[in-house]
């Protein structure tokens, strides 16, 4: 039968790869109704929730092989406003057409710099990963975030789909907590594509 959403803000579908207590809490705050699910739903699955948007969580491994999602995942982004986090940012750019790569050596800790190009604000963030998403041949989506260390891929959007993604870890606790403004900007994002405003929950 139908799911019934059990609270009154914009529906969320969250994607589980090992999400994180935080990022939760984080999306709940905004104001979001959120059903956690595993990555064997199918668009199908996901179609009968009748969410407002989906969310990526971060999760281990290589994108690459979890090609079954990526299919749903493709099938998927044009329908709903879609945010990911680490994994499910290097998983969002598989499904838009880009590919991932293995780093020579991986971004670890909490203390990596990173550029927002939307402002040009640097971030001290967050991170644990192996991999590095390559967009660069995708005209329809652009760079948003990049590291000030190597150069790589951090953030990207979709120039015309409400589709945002970085590699970091914004949810981090106890932080650094610079790279918090991300579930702003989902909150926006999901709020120009449906018309829905999120009522923000005290933290």
């Amino acid at each position: 039968g139908r799911y019934t959403w059990p609270g009154y803000g914009p529906r969320v579908v969250l994607f589980d790869f090992g999400v994180k207590w935080n990022i939760l809490r984080l999306l709940y705050a905004e104001g979001f109704d959120l059903l956690v699910v595993p990555s064997s739903f199918t668009a199908a699955d996901v179609s009968r929730l009748e969410p407002d948007a989906l969310f990526l969580s971060p999760g281990p491994g290589d994108p690459a092989t979890l090609t079954g999602f990526i299919h749903n995942l493709a099938l998927m982004v044009d329908s709903f406003p879609v945010a990911g986090i680490c994994l499910g940012h290097q998983l969002l750019g598989h499904a838009l057409g880009g590919e991932t790569f293995k780093l020579k050596f991986g971004h670890h800790g909490c203390n990596h710099p990173v550029k927002d190009l939307e402002n040009s604000h640097i971030e001290i963030s967050s991170q644990n990963h192996g991999f590095c998403v390559d967009v660069s041949r995708l005209d329809r989506v652009k760079t948003t975030h990049v590291n000030l260390n190597d150069g790589t891929l951090e953030g990207f959007a979709h120039r015309d789909k409400p589709i945002i993604a970085i590699q970091y870890h914004p949810e981090a606790s106890p932080g650094p907590h610079d790279s918090r403004f991300f579930f702003t900007r989902f909150t926006k994002l999901v709020r120009q594509a449906t018309g829905k405003t999120p009522i923000r929950r005290a933290n």
